[in-house]
């Protein structure tokens, strides 16, 4: 497929998603921007978040993955089922009964302005870098499979991709990618049923021959329980599991943002138990798909794409699907995927991270009413060139798997929204607030040290996931060390 045919196809695409936008935006108001006017169906904001959490990320990083962890990852997707029941039956309550805009008001009603802005920076953090690690793996196949054709930098190709979002989230928010979002999963997951059915199809193989073959059985391990002392034990990728999924997405605005604009809890609550269920069967199609890739690759000769000088696991599903000599079909189905994946979870970001800014640093709410638009549509522009220069900065110092490095970020700087949240929920006690910042500091500053440590240190244990729920005790300690004497 030529960068010009791709260049028409994304054109194509976001002509689709802008003219979505002009529908759902035509009210251009700030309820709509951040709640859809709280008139989401549930099965619709189901659908659409499973593209928001597998995002690009998951539809090239995972099946790049396989060959150097094999399925061991369905493990940590077997933990975040268990944390979407968790969120769906804990957490969401808490933001329906509240009737929050921002989930972090919870904590200014518990605790005071500090924890409240303190829950809101590790939010902030969290996301710009969830986002920016996402929109760069776009960013480079966009690169590596179009631009450099036309010698066009990399810089150049980032900010076209975010100016992108910028315009068909400008005025629907929310509203618009509760809508955009259902037909970029759609997307999604008919690209990776027709990637696996065509490369099936070049090897001669049925699904079921497949399946049965002794070349996936080389890649499919899926339970680690030799020694617990390495990193992706099954213990520790399940716990772990079950914690990103609290985090990322009961405690992150992105993705509770989506599920506050349904009409009421119990549709909310439908929305997350369902959603769940589709997101760990479509994760799995992924492994398969990622096996799949190897097997062709190693049948063809394919060696794995290099950038920069370096071999990039992440660009093997783009090389086989648009020069591995297949159908064309393929190609567009690959690209549709693509841009869908990478765009349903950057779209949402940028809306939650304009949303939170406004709400939990910019008390827009209590801003004249003639200054509220004008304030968002601001704030919006300003999100917009902040993911620009982290994405640019990750092109130079990102080293390894992308799905792996999220993750593991993810570990250090949800870590105290973890701490600061259970704290609220399950004690009765109330903490020096003032004091906060200074606990959600020491731990992540404790969790980095102990995350350094070398294995042969700890007998050979290699710390993984499990970091986040020890980020999050290490916050909770410290807030027992400040709360306030009866």
């Amino acid at each position: 497929m030529s960068a010009t045919q791709i260049l028409i196809l994304i054109a194509a695409y976001f002509g689709v998603l802008i003219l979505i936008s002009y529908f759902t935006g035509k009210n251009d108001n700030n309820d709509d921007f951040f709640k859809a006017g709280k008139q989401s169906p549930w099965y619709i904001v189901a659908f659409g978040m499973v593209g928001a959490s597998l995002s690009g990320v998951t539809f090239i990083s995972v099946p790049g993955w396989i060959e150097g962890s094999q399925f061991s990852y369905f493990q940590v997707v077997l933990g975040y089922m268990v944390g979407y029941f968790v969120v769906a039956y804990v957490l969401l309550p808490i933001y329906y009964k509240l009737n929050v805009t921002s989930i972090y008001e919870y904590l200014l009603q518990r605790f005071g302005v500090v924890s409240h802005k303190t829950g809101a920076f590790f939010f902030f953090l969290s996301r710009v870098l969830g986002a920016a690690f996402r929109l760069f793996l776009v960013a480079i196949v966009l690169q590596q499979f179009v631009f450099n054709a036309w010698n066009v930098p990399f810089e150049v190709t980032v900010v076209i991709s975010i100016l992108l979002i910028w315009i068909y989230t400008n005025k629907g928010g929310i509203k618009t990618i509760v809508w955009t979002d259902t037909l970029q999963t759609l997307f999604m997951i008919v690209a990776v049923i027709l990637s696996i059915y065509f490369i099936n199809d070049s090897l001669g193989w049925s699904f079921g021959e497949f399946l049965a073959s002794s070349e996936l059985k080389e890649y499919s391990k899926v339970f680690v329980t030799d020694s617990f002392l390495e990193r992706s034990h099954f213990l520790k990728s399940f716990v772990g599991g079950m914690f990103i999924t609290i985090c990322m997405t009961g405690l992150d605005q992105d993705m509770m943002q989506k599920n506050l604009t349904c009409k009421s809890l119990k549709d909310a609550q439908k929305n997350m138990v369902s959603f769940s269920i589709v997101l760990v069967i479509v994760t799995f199609l992924f492994m398969l798909l990622g096996a799949l890739l190897y097997i062709y690759a190693n049948e063809h000769n394919i060696a794995m794409p290099l950038m920069d000088g370096k071999p990039r696991t992440d660009l093997l599903f783009p090389e086989i699907a648009l020069n591995g000599g297949l159908s064309i079909t393929l190609a567009i189905t690959f690209m549709l995927g693509l841009i869908a994946a990478a765009y349903s979870s950057a779209d949402s970001a940028l809306t939650s991270l304009t949303t939170s800014f406004c709400v939990d640093f910019l008390n827009i709410e209590k801003k004249p009413k003639e200054l509220q638009k004008s304030v968002r549509k601001k704030a919006h522009i300003g999100m917009s060139i902040m993911l620009v220069i982290v994405i640019i900065i990750f092109k130079y110092v990102l080293t390894s798997n992308v799905i792996d490095s999220l993750l593991t970020v993810a570990g250090y700087t949800y870590g105290p929204l973890l701490g600061l949240f259970a704290f609220g929920i399950f004690t009765k006690y109330q903490v020096k607030d003032k004091y906060v910042w200074v606990v959600a500091v020491c731990s992540v500053i404790l969790i980095t040290l102990i995350g350094s440590i070398p294995p042969e240190k700890l007998g050979g244990y290699v710390l993984g996931y499990e970091l986040l729920p020890i980020n999050g005790l290490l916050t909770f300690i410290g807030l027992l060390l400040i709360r306030k004497k009866n």
